[in-house]
Formats: C-alpha cells, sequence, structure tokens
C-alpha cells in the first residue's frame, strides 16, 4: 500500500524548479540557493540541474562546466551570467573545452564571456534544441562555439574572436535545421562561421534547412576559410549578412567532406566586400545546384578575382539578378573571367549593375561602415522575390521601405526628422515595431544608452542620420529605461519605453 501512495504522488505532485547561484565568495557545501549561499564552481551546479532548473553565475572567474543531462520543451536548463562580467578562463574538469553539452537537450546557456580555452569556448555535441546566446569568445585555440552532431541549435547573438587555430563559430556532423543569427565573429584564423556535413565522420554528411541571417563577419581567413563556408549545406537560406574584409573567400558553397554540394542555398540580401588578399566574393562549386543570389552587394578590391565564381558542375539551375558587383565573373571555377555582359549573355545576372565605386556605394567603408550612401546604386534597385525570408534587415528596418527593396544587408530609412515650422531636430522619440525600435530626433553625434530596470546595459546604440535602431525581439517583454547622451557626454534627455 505504501508503494501505492508514492507513486500517486509522484504522478500529481508538480516539478519545483531551483534556481542556483553561483559566486567566487561561495562554496560548494552550501546550498546555493541564494547569492548569499552560492557555490563556488560551475560544476556543482551542472552535477544537481534537473529539468526547469537554472544556474546564474555572478561576475567572477571561473573553471567551465561539462552538462551530461538537459531539460525540455517545457522546462529547459538554463545557465546565465547574472551579469556582464562573468568569465569562464579555465577549461572544465571533464574536457578541454571550457562549456561542453554532450548528450544534453533542451539546455539555454547565455551570457558568459570565455577567454584563451585550449579547445573550444562552447563545445554543443549530442544535444538537440540548444541554444548560445550573448556570450563572448575570444582567443581560444580551436573555435569559439563548436557543435557537433546537434539538431534544431540555436546559436545567437555571440561574440566570437581571435580563434588560433579555427574558426569563429563551427556546425559540424550533419546537424540539421540550426540558426545561425546576429553573431558577430572576426579575427579567426580560419573560417567566421564554417558549416560542414562531414561524411566522414559519420551521419548522412549534410545540414539542411539551415538559416544564416544577420551575422557581421570581418577580418577571418589569414589560415584559409571563407568569411562563411557551407559544405554540404542544403536547402538553407542565407541572408542580411555583413562581410568584409575576410582574406579567402568571402561566402562559399561547396563540397570536400559533405555528403554532396551545398544545393538549393538562398543566397539573399547580404553585402559582401573583400580586401585585395581575398578570393572571390562568392564561390559556388562541387555540384552545388540550384542557387539563388539575389540582392546583394558583392565587391572585392582584389586586381583580377571578382563578384560570383560559378563551375559547370553547379550551374544546373542557377539563378542570379538584382546584384551589385564588380565587372568580373566566372563560370568555370575561377579559372577565367569574364565580363557582365558575358554573365548576363548566359542568362543570369537580370538587373545586376556595376558598381560605380565604394565611396558612392557606402557611407564609409574604410571607417566600416557599409550603410548604404545617399545616391547608392543599392537603393530602391532590389526584387522583392527574396520575400520570405527577408522582411527586414540587418537592423531590423522592416523591408521595403520606400517601394522596393534595397540591396545588400541594409535599407535605408526614410529621412526627414526636421521640424518644418522651425528647421530644427524635434526632441527624440521613438516608434515601436516587430522585434525593434526605432529612436529618431537624435542629435548630432548622439548615443542612445537603453538599460533594464536592474540597471544592467541591454544596448548602446549611435546615432546615425538622426536615427537609431534598436533590434530586441530576442529580449523578454517588460519596461526599459533610455537616455540620449550628446557627444559631449551629459545625459539631454531620459525617458522609459515598454516591451509587449
Amino acid at each position: 500500500m505504501r508503494s501505492t501512495v508514492v507513486l500517486l504522488c509522484i504522478a500529481v505532485c508538480p516539478v519545483m524548479s531551483v534556481t542556483y547561484y553561483v559566486s567566487n565568495g561561495g562554496n560548494d557545501s552550501w546550498s546555493g540557493t541564494s547569492p548569499d549561499s552560492a557555490f563556488a564552481t560551475l560544476q556543482h551546479a551542472a552535477d544537481l540541474v534537473a529539468p526547469g532548473d537554472s544556474v546564474l553565475a555572478l561576475d567572477g572567474y571561473y573553471a567551465g562546466f561539462d552538462l551530461r543531462s538537459g531539460g525540455t520543451g517545457t522546462s529547459p536548463v538554463v545557465f546565465a551570467a547574472m551579469d556582464d562580467d562573468a568569465w569562464i578562463d579555465q577549461r572544465n574538469p571533464v574536457t578541454e573545452d571550457g562549456i561542453n553539452l554532450e548528450g544534453a537537450d533542451w539546455v539555454v546557456v547565455d551570457g558568459f564571456n570565455l577567454a584563451e580555452l585550449p579547445r573550444n569556448g562552447v563545445r554543443v555535441a549530442l544535444s538537440d534544441h540548444v541554444t548560445v546566446r550573448e556570450c563572448y569568445c575570444e582567443g581560444c585555440f580551436e573555435r569559439g562555439i563548436f557543435t557537433a552532431f546537434a539538431e534544431y541549435l540555436t546559436i545567437e547573438h555571440n561574440e566570437c574572436c581571435g580563434s588560433v587555430d579555427e574558426h569563429g563559430i563551427y556546425h559540424s556532423n550533419s546537424g540539421d535545421h540550426p540558426v545561425i543569427r546576429y553573431n558577430v565573429c572576426y579575427n579567426n584564423n580560419g573560417c567566421g562561421i564554417h558549416m560542414n556535413g562531414d561524411l566522414s565522420s559519420g551521419g548522412d554528411g549534410i545540414i539542411s534547412d539551415a538559416v544564416v541571417q544577420g551575422n557581421v563577419v570581418y577580418g577571418n581567413g589569414q589560415g584559409g576559410g571563407s568569411g562563411i563556408n557551407c559544405d554540404g549545406v542544403v536547402e538553407s537560406v542565407i541572408f542580411n549578412n555583413l562581410l568584409y574584409m575576410n582574406h579567402s573567400g568571402g561566402l562559399s558553397l561547396y563540397m570536400i567532406d559533405g555528403a554532396t554540394g551545398s544545393h538549393h542555398v538562398e543566397v539573399y540580401n547580404n553585402t559582401i566586400v573583400q580586401p585585395d588578399d581575398g578570393r572571390w566574393g562568392i564561390n559556388i562549386n562541387s555540384g552545388s545546384t540550384n542557387a539563388a543570389v539575389l540582392n546583394n552587394i558583392v565587391l572585392t578590391a582584389h586586381p583580377w578575382r571578382g563578384s560570383v565564381s560559378l563551375d559547370a558542375s553547379s550551374q544546373e539551375g542557377f539563378q542570379s539578378g538584382w546584384n551589385l558587383t564588380e565587372d568580373r565573373f566566372s563560370v568555370d571555377g575561377g579559372d577565367t573571367v569574364i565580363p557582365l555582359s558575358e554573365w548576363q549573355s548566359l542568362g543570369y545576372g537580370v538587373s545586376t549593375e556595376v558598381c560605380a565605386g565604394w565611396n558612392q556605394t557606402f557611407v564609409n567603408w574604410q571607417g566600416d561602415d557599409y550603410h548604404n550612401a545617399q545616391g547608392s546604386q543599392a537603393l530602391d534597385s532590389g526584387t522583392s522575390q527574396v520575400q520570405p525570408p527577408v522582411m527586414d534587415d540587418l537592423e531590423g528596418v522592416p523591408r521595403p521601405q520606400c517601394g522596393s527593396f534595397d540591396r545588400g544587408c541594409y535599407e535605408s530609412w526614410p529621412q526627414g526628422t526636421e521640424d518644418p515650422a522651425s528647421g530644427q531636430s524635434p526632441s527624440p522619440r521613438f516608434l515601436r515595431g516587430p522585434g525593434y525600435v526605432l529612436f529618431t530626433g537624435l542629435p548630432e553625434g548622439s548615443e542612445v544608452l537603453v538599460l533594464d530596470l536592474s540597471g544592467r546595459l541591454r544596448a548602446e546604440l549611435y546615432e546615425r542620420e538622426g536615427t537609431a535602431l534598436w533590434v530586441c525581439g530576442h529580449l523578454p517583454g517588460g519596461v526599459y529605461l533610455f537616455g540620449v547622451r550628446s557627444r559631449e557626454g551629459g545625459l539631454d534627455s531620459t525617458g522609459r519605453l515598454a516591451l509587449i
């Protein structure tokens, strides 16, 4: 009779989630359930968590953790930094990585700084439905974020830089349905973002249904590898990315260790600018058929390499149009170069134009500002055939703004914020939209600071032509505070806004 009662209680009593705290001043023998009774190590918390539990790390320096169990769709396990200064600078006790998730589904990792780890900053293996967001990974030997056999993965709002041997973000081993968005990857020895189906490692050798959106990728590839590399990536979309000054390729669709070429990939509204030591802006080869390349800006300072290189095995179903390019293309994998006129005679490049000059195209490319300049050929010259998936731009500005799509990753917001009666700029105000807030009427040279009610800085936005855009769709609803700081350093105005 006793066992029956126990089983009944398990069936009807809800599982209570626990929030654990970790602090440099803590002790693993304490309860861990408040900042004053915090654990000392992340690993001790990882050994205890159950579905629905959270682990909050206070500012400080920590060894990493190894997690071998996860949560559920309704009760994920969450590891998060409480503020902006929680650092993992020592490997976890089991692997050479900072954070290692293995066989741990439904886990969220949020807000950690990871520096100079002997292998990866964050490693996710054999784990599905994992989210890695708002982490900073610097100077790790192999990669900032690495995944293997991980499906339904979300990697968003991370910064990965200075990987010594390989890449900023590396998604590998046949992991389908990844979402890689709004990350900044720079100065990594290999690729900024690398995706590899890895047939030789088992699985089907294909990564399908990838969404690669809104990433800023620059200064990578001194050791080889493109800004964004796709080996065996199929039926996927790559859009609204800014790739500039990457020293090898820009964006590459190909097959080396994947099971097939990267076929049926939509390449829309990216801005790709290559330096004089870079390779082709877009490389499509090794049977990467049925690619669609629309609304992109693809430029290079290389003396003879050009905008798009296509090989014979990838020409089936290939579409390109409405791009802004150099006058150099190839249909034999880069062995020979043809002009736009010949490219168009082959049925490619409808409504494509040769760029008249970088200074006329961008606000200030030498200062890394690749917004479209006033009068740019990129303005209102694209096609709506990219909808969906392209509904807005890299900064969340809805597309189109003036009747037609802009080319590249930015959509220019209509100007004209001056008060027609006084000729002066109005007081700062904001316009809410789906996933964004647009601040207008900003003084020249000012910036907008956005904080949550705990005082944590959530965004620092710089004025551009009287406006600043806050992309906030990933943040929880509630009240946020903002202040406009003038060029001289004082707060001109303050206010509050609510996210629904």
